[in-house]
């Protein structure tokens, strides 16, 4: 997720890639809990796990805060960071130590000649491009990728089905997405070098959050980026538009942490998530966040016990 960076009328700002995945509000909104000793390396004895500022991001990030808590490790959170432009230099400072991150968008952050596709090929480009102070962990089985959405009405009137589709016709529409799609490779830059589209316009909005879901339905946008385990898509009707030249690549769930901060013990902890973690059962939680609106925390801690981690 595009994330490059993931939803309807709840509270979100901006996100990822994932794919999945820009901005935020205050970059060190914290909040800590723990369960009896560290169990972490690391000179702070505890680890700080972050997210970026939109709803799948912070389910996840209190998923991984909630099954390191069970596992005895001291647990500070700094949630609703912003987007990787923010979170990216925090984990180098020290103000974070893991953050849930999307293998696809992540790749091109840091790799501007990523060309991997799928999951094996882009875990592998991926561990070989990141910064030496980073890590990723095992990727869940989750996706959760970009997509270029419309409403069914619009798309039904322009006769499109792909982005493909979209040639010829992007230079009447308008595309709404967060501020870094304008400037990222798997944002606007990206959709004009792979399908030959020239927008009318571009409308800063958030990813894939209330913003994005509003400016469709009342007509700002013509199309959007939004996450495609957002259930506004389903709940909507939306169309998700078919990628034939694969320009989003694959977009799977992993961990991102600083090298030397978790020991075996957290690892494990993680991968263990990772290991349960399917795109069903995130967009089933997502629901529960953005229609039922349940806390995430909530959420998580229920997914937790639900798979015998927390």
């Amino acid at each position: 997720m595009t994330r490059t960076t993931l939803t309807i009328a709840t509270g979100v700002a901006l996100a990822l890639g994932l794919s999945a995945c820009g901005g935020g509000s205050d970059p060190l909104a914290t909040s800590s809990s723990s369960a009896g000793g560290s169990g972490a390396s690391g000179s702070g004895g505890g680890i700080t796990v972050g997210s970026a500022d939109f709803p799948e991001s912070k389910l996840l990030a209190e998923i991984y805060a909630g099954a390191l808590s069970a596992k005895g490790v001291k647990v500070d959170k700094k949630l609703g960071i912003g987007s990787r432009e923010t979170y990216i230099p925090a984990l180098k400072d020290g103000s974070i130590d893991v953050i849930p991150e999307y293998s696809g968008a992540l790749d091109r952050y840091v790799n501007k000649d990523a060309k991997a596709q799928t999951s094996e090929a882009i875990l592998t480009e991926l561990k070989g491009a990141l910064p030496a102070h980073l890590e990723v962990l095992d990727p869940a089985k989750a996706e959760d990728k970009d997509a270029v959405v419309m409403t069914k009405a619009k798309a039904g009137e322009l006769g499109v089905t792909s982005i493909a589709d979209l040639k010829g016709k992007a230079e009447q529409l308008t595309i709404g997405g967060p501020a870094e799609w304008q400037s990222r490779s798997y944002g606007i830059p990206g959709l004009e070098k792979t399908y030959g589209l020239k927008f009318k316009g571009f409308r800063k909005l958030d990813a894939g959050g209330p913003l994005a879901v509003q400016g469709l339905k009342n007509g700002q946008v013509d199309l959007a980026n939004i996450f495609t385990t957002d259930p506004a898509i389903k709940v909507n009707d939306f169309v998700v538009l078919q990628d034939p030249q694969n320009f989003f690549a694959a977009q799977n769930v992993l961990p991102l942490a600083v090298k030397g901060k978790l020991d075996a013990k957290g690892k494990e902890a993680l991968n263990a998530v990772s290991a349960k973690l399917d795109t069903q059962g995130l967009t089933d939680m997502l629901t529960k966040v953005s229609v039922d609106h349940k806390k995430p925390e909530d959420v998580a801690t229920e997914w937790l016990k639900a798979n015998s981690l927390g």
